[in-house]
């Protein structure tokens, strides 16, 4: 499995950047390869936030897979940190495991506060990489 970098000096929040796009980035990490078509519960991807809406309290994950998206993968609601990184394993999901053939899958993130949405992004990769 390849994982990419993710440069947290580039994608760092600070008060300069409260008006920028919510943007997210994320790497798989160290899941079981999985092509049966039977995903498994695993830990979440480790994610790098920027440009995080003032007066956010949470952030709402959930995977779908963009070659079956009536599969819902499923995902979690987290407490982020002023430094935007949210570590391997901080919620439980079903892996992406596409049968015997590469998909294209999407994380979106949703910003609130309490439960007023301020943003939602998007990022997108192929599994198995």
């Amino acid at each position: 499995m390849r994982l990419i970098p993710l440069s947290l000096a580039a994608l760092a929040i600070s008060a300069t950047t409260a008006a920028a796009e919510f943007t997210i980035a994320f790497e798989w990490g160290d899941i079981p390869v999985c092509r049966s078509g039977n995903p498994n519960t695993v830990g979440s991807p480790a994610f790098v936030l920027s440009g995080v809406p003032a007066g956010t309290t949470s952030i709402e994950f959930n995977l779908k897979d963009r070659n079956n998206p009536g599969f819902d993968h499923g995902g979690g609601r987290v407490k982020v940190g002023s430094d935007g990184q949210l570590p391997f394993g901080a919620f439980k999901y079903l892996s992406p495991c596409p049968p015997g053939r590469v998909n294209t899958y999407t994380w979106t993130a949703t910003a609130r506060a309490n439960k007023k949405v301020l943003a939602r992004a998007t990022a997108s990769r192929k599994y198995p990489e």
